[in-house]
């Protein structure tokens, strides 16, 4: 006699379908909660991230509120959105690794300083190098141990070892009446680091290399420089080219150039294994103003440059000439450089061409001011390069 009910119903009989849905509901909730797991593990770990980089961040409040004090006497702030960062290089040799170029004697000046203009439609760039031996003049500065200096007619990185960066600030408002909105302080360990954390960057070189002052010994040809040659490459000056301080700050230019092509070419901004070490070596080495302070303002800054086309990234120095009293300092060579402030203040192009040439379609004539304009309604023309530069061909 045969069971009318019928076999069992096996556990997975579609037919029931009760235990496969219990199953389902058990592989579904594991998986929501591995899920949700590995979220909150990432987000703690991305946050333990930011909190780092930002951590490593220096702020100058100092600087700040000296600042505060005399924004009365401040240029106005440029028109279009257009922003201008000071970036400052100090010779310092405190810090490991520094000592290896000299002695540290407590007095920073600024080795390097670039005012860098971003344009209202950050469509170009512009970084114009003030040079070091230019004679300026410095308005009385607040010093670390809290005196006043005098006002005084100097050498510009006078500015930085007497009063730091808000003196710097200040004495580069005064010259060029373009309003400096943030500002960057980078050393000799920085700057290595940075170019270590992409991966060093690329330079041709048309003559070997031997400067034991710079402790730098390179073969000519195209070089990849770490970290470390990097900085011997950008500071040599007594055995390459003329050994005048100009001819040093043409090749931080197109160094600058090169290590733009290196990070836009390279996909660091887009891809965050490689921009990790980047921001990490960067953060470490920074001391900026309050509003650059944060990871979100410094990447703020890096996408508004994303989109700049390499040859619209341009460089040049301020107009100069020769002092008449000492041919080692340099005084403004005008109208040149009031024309390049005026431009740069109401946010106007800038036209860079290569030193010996005009542009074809300008009646611009170069002079040694680095600009020449015979025609007052043409664009100012002014000898400086651009980002193209630093590409080995």
């Amino acid at each position: 006699m045969t069971d009318s009910a019928g076999p069992p119903a096996e556990p997975d009989d579609p037919a029931t379908g009760h235990v496969t849905v219990r199953r389902s509901r058990r592989r579904l909730r594991w998986i929501a909660l591995c899920v949700s797991f590995l979220v909150l593990a990432l987000s703690g770990v991305g946050w333990w991230l930011y909190r780092k980089l930002e951590g490593n961040i220096g702020t100058d409040l100092t600087a700040a509120e000296e600042l505060e004090r005399y924004d009365k006497e401040r240029p106005l702030p440029s028109p279009n959105g257009a922003e201008n960062i000071l970036l400052i290089g100090s010779d310092s040799r405190a810090g490991a690794g520094n000592d290896a170029y000299g002695r540290d004697k407590g007095i920073q000046r600024s080795d390097t300083t670039i005012l860098l203009h971003l344009a209202g439609d950050r469509r170009s760039v512009t970084a114009v190098s003030v040079p070091r031996d230019l004679l300026v003049g410095i308005p009385s500065c607040r010093t670390a141990n809290g005196t006043r200096t005098r006002t005084q007619y100097t050498q510009f990185n006078s500015a930085f070892a007497v009063g730091g960066a808000a003196c710097t600030i200040r004495t580069v408002e005064r010259l060029t009446g373009v309003r400096i909105d943030h500002h960057m302080v980078v050393d000799f360990r920085g700057f290595k680091s940075m170019v270590d954390a992409v991966g060093g960057v690329t330079v041709c070189l048309a003559k070997p290399i031997d400067d034991p002052e710079a402790h730098l010994r390179l073969k000519a040809g195209k070089q990849n420089l770490n970290g470390e040659k990097a900085l011997g490459y950008v500071r040599a000056r007594k055995t390459l080219g003329n050994g005048s301080d100009t001819d040093r700050m043409d090749r931080q230019q197109q160094f600058l150039g090169a290590l733009f092509n290196k990070v836009q070419s390279n996909g660091v901004l887009l891809n965050p294994t490689r921009l990790y070490p980047v921001l990490d070596a960067a953060t470490k080495s920074l001391t900026t103003d309050p509003g650059l302070d944060s990871l979100k303002a410094l990447f703020d800054v890096a996408r508004s440059l994303r989109g700049v086309p390499t040859n619209r990234v341009q460089f040049l120095t301020v107009p100069r000439r020769s002092y008449p009293y000492d041919p080692n300092r340099d005084v403004l060579a005008q109208p040149a450089a009031s024309k390049l402030f005026e431009r740069l203040r109401k946010d106007e192009p800038v036209k860079v061409v290569p030193k010996g040439k005009t542009p074809s379609n300008s009646t611009d004539t170069e002079s040694d001011s680095g600009t020449g304009s015979e025609n007052p309604s043409a664009t100012p023309t002014f000898s400086g390069t651009n980002a193209t530069s630093g590409m080995c061909k």
